[in-house]
Formats: structure tokens, sequence, C-alpha cells
């Protein structure tokens, strides 16, 4: 009985949890990146949590809903896998003073055939989906940091520091450009519903300001 290990499944493709490392994003001022009200660029700096930026961009949630969709069966899979582990898992715990020896060898063979099964798909599963959730960030991410280069400059702001991660805490900063670096992202890269449907971002789009 203690052969058969009940597995979770451990990816959460309902919500897309991006990570991406930019401790620090300088937008160095000159004279012709000053904000509105004369204040020379660098005069302020900035906070953005880019995490929550690029999971919260129409192209970052567009991709999101992809990938759910790319990768259920496959979680559905590992679902029903684990299902018969647990199955298999309460056959014996229920068997144990009525089944024979041959019995329990039985249903024990079995589980451990399907943990194995199990376990190996799980880890396959995982590295696909984070191979794909990191195409999606790479590329997400790249274009954000373009189109932070050109915001910062033109509010005034001469330093943007990312605080999505706790080991590079930001204890203070002048504002949180999250939503307004969103906001500017959706209009430099926008969504298109294509011929079959689907929605896709603008390849050839470029940041305001270009």
């Amino acid at each position: 009985m203690k052969a058969i290990r009940s597995g979770i499944v451990a990816a959460a493709l309902g919500a897309m949890a991006f990570g991406f490392c930019t401790p620090g994003l300088l937008a160095q001022g000159n004279s012709t990146n000053a904000s509105p009200n004369g204040a020379d660029a660098g005069a302020k700096v900035a906070a953005i949590n880019m995490r929550a930026a690029i999971a919260n961009t129409s192209e970052g949630k567009q991709a999101a809903a992809e990938l759910e969709t790319q990768f259920s069966a496959r979680r559905r899979e590992l679902e029903d896998l684990n299902k018969k582990i647990d199955d298999l898992r309460q056959r014996l715990t229920a068997g144990e003073k009525t089944l024979s020896d041959e019995g329990k060898q039985r249903l024990t063979v079995e589980g451990q055939r399907l943990t194995r099964q199990f376990e190996r798909r799980q880890n396959e599963f995982q590295e696909d989906l984070n191979d794909a959730q990191s195409d999606v960030i790479s590329r997400i991410g790249s274009r954000m940091v373009g189109v932070l280069a050109k915001y910062a400059p033109s509010k005034g702001y001469g330093a943007v520091l990312d605080n999505s991660s706790q080991s590079t805490p930001v204890m203070y900063a002048s504002a949180d450009i999250t939503q307004d670096v969103v906001k500017a992202y959706d209009e430099a890269y926008p969504v298109k519903s294509g011929a079959d449907g689907k929605t896709t971002a603008k390849p050839g789009a470029k940041p305001s300001g270009q």
C-alpha cells in the first residue's frame, strides 16, 4: 500500500505566474526628454511590477488563455491518472483484511506502474509549460522594456525599479507606473482577432514615440 503515492498536478494554468528579472531600468534623461512640467528627466524615481504588468497586458491575457487551451488536454490526462492511483490506494486500504496476498501484490504493482507514468508525464507537462511561458515572457518582456524606455523619460522619470522580486524590494518610489505602462503597451502592441477568431498581437507594431 505504501508503494502507491498520490500525485498532485502542480501546474495552475488558470493564472500565469510570470516572472521577469529587471532589478532596475535606468532611463537617462537629457534636454530632449524633459517632463511636461519642466522638470528634467532623472528627477523622479518610479516603481513597476513587471510580473503583473506582463500578465495584465491584453497580449499577456490572451497568451494565458491560449496556453490554457493548449495544455488542458494534458492536464486532464494527469488528473485522470491521479484519480486511478487514488482509486487503487483506496482499494488496497479497503481490502487490507479481505484481499489475498496475490491480489494485494497485483494492485501494488499496478499502482507503481501508474505512479511512474504519472510522474514522467507530469515532468514533461511542466517542462513544456515552462518553456511555453518563457517564450511569452521573453516576447512581451523585451517589448515592454522598450515601451518603458520611451514612457519613463517622457514623464520625467530618471529611474524605474522593478518591485516584483522579493529579493530586491523597492522601499520607496515617487510613483507606481505599472498600470500606466500596461496601457502604453496595449496601445503600442494592440491585439486583433484573426480570421480563425483567435486574438493575436500585431507583430509589426512599435512603441509610440519611435
